[in-house]
């Protein structure tokens, strides 16, 4: 099943929705379900509900009336992580070139710029801001602190079943479905905290910083999330096109680290990191106001975006 909110003039607020097969209309879930997050926390109970909506529910609305939003805008949690080993490669091997202009280049070409041991040993992450999530069609306002916009193409999923200490054989059962994920990026801010050695900060956390959707879809309509073409493009301009085959840490193996000794909740989201090439740091390009980002993902759809500098 492909999941929603949406508005919609004749309908009021932010509703919870569902598409139907043919992908055209949405059907309406509102007067069951006051948001998402109650699907997402109510269980098998709540999924044959939705079934049983999604066979007679007679409010339904064309898709082509209806305004996306995200499809859980405030999540219970958000964690954001770096599993794809090409994006992470070649974001150093930038960095490396940026802060040492002279050097930089140089010790790329002799192969002196390497993912450090520990990455590879266990999935990493950190926490994001769950309030600053936008979804389709957005506008994401450029926060006046930085003069270096990026956009990251990710594939996320929200879980749909609490749990502790999950084995990796157990994860999928706990994964509700996928989304697609902009973690829009302040570079400039972010390149400061992190040589401070704590980070990111606010290089990722402002208003409309986070992007997700434009549909939630249950694993079992995915099938392997292993097997997904990813692309980005900025206004038309395919800047990626790649595949989320090429990832190095499994959704399992992250889901695994995570409920070490610690609790998740239904509701909680994880990002998987950027696919190599899908942000301009690795291209060295960056995005200029009024750029606008589709990020696109097999099965799932496009999320896009508009950048907006403040007046």
């Amino acid at each position: 099943m492909k999941f929603c909110t949406f508005s919609h003039p004749a309908r009021g607020t932010m509703r919870p929705g569902v598409l139907t097969s043919d992908g055209a209309v949405i059907v309406d879930l509102g007067d069951a379900f006051p948001e998402m997050l109650s699907i997402l926390k109510g269980g098998e109970a709540a999924m044959a509900r939705v079934r049983d909506l999604h066979a007679k529910a007679e409010i339904r609305v064309p898709l082509s009336e209806a305004a996306l939003h995200a499809p859980v805008p405030v999540p219970e949690q958000i964690r954001d992580s770096m599993l794809f080993e090409k994006h992470v490669q070649q974001a150093m091997e930038q960095i490396a070139r940026m802060r040492h202009p002279v050097l930089g280049p140089w010790l790329v070409k002799l192969g002196m710029v390497k993912v450090a041991p520990a990455w590879y040993r266990m999935p990493i992450y950190y926490k994001s801001n769950r309030f600053s999530v936008i979804g389709p069609d957005g506008d994401v306002i450029w926060p006046r602190y930085s003069q270096v916009m990026d956009f990251e193409l990710e594939l996320g999923f929200f879980l749909g079943k609490k749990g502790k200490d999950i084995q990796p054989s157990e994860a999928r059962d706990h994964i509700f479905g996928f989304t697609v994920f902009n973690d829009f990026s302040a570079r400039d801010a972010q390149s400061i905290e992190m040589r401070s050695m704590l980070g990111p900060c606010k290089g990722k956390d402002f208003d409309t910083g986070n992007s997700m959707g434009p549909f939630l879809v249950t694993t079992d309509e995915i099938g392997d999330p292993y097997n997904l073409r990813m692309q980005a493009r900025v206004n038309g301009e395919t800047w990626c096109d790649s595949n989320s085959s090429t990832i190095h840490h499994k959704f399992e193996d992250l889901l695994a680290r995570v409920s070490a000794d610690e609790t998740v909740h239904p509701g909680e989201f994880f990002g998987s990191g950027t696919v190599g090439d899908g942000c301009g740091l690795e291209h060295g390009r960056y995005l200029k106001d009024g750029d606008v980002v589709e990020l696109e993902v097999e099965k799932i759809g496009v999320l896009r975006n508009r950048v907006v500098r403040q007046k």
